[in-house]
């Protein structure tokens, strides 16, 4: 496996962990669908984990070339993304119902 799939799919993982543990959070509020500073809680949480998987990326791409250095940081950030939505969302909504 190259290098960039490895990031790519730790940062898939991660953004799932972090959106499970997002949905943890909310589920245990007991005013459903009343969180305060819920989306500072979610845009923290996220780049907390996606600094984690920047430093980790950083360590695993230390013997790339040089473009493919550049894309270090950009590899795999959709799926980040989508991921910790999903998964907050299923996780939100498996514990409330």
């Amino acid at each position: 496996m190259d290098h960039l799939d490895k990031i790519y799919y730790m940062r898939a993982f991660l953004g799932s962990i972090c959106g499970v543990i997002l949905g943890i959070i909310f589920s245990t509020y007991p005013n459903p669908g009343v969180v305060p500073g819920s989306v500072g809680i979610i845009i923290l949480l996220a780049l907390l984990f996606y600094v984690i998987t920047y430093v980790v990326a950083k360590r695993i791409g230390s013997r790339l070339k040089t473009e493919d250095r550049k894309k270090i940081s950009t590899n795999g950030v959709f799926p980040f993304i989508f991921l910790l939505i999903m998964f907050t969302i299923v996780t939100y909504t498996g514990l409330r119902t």
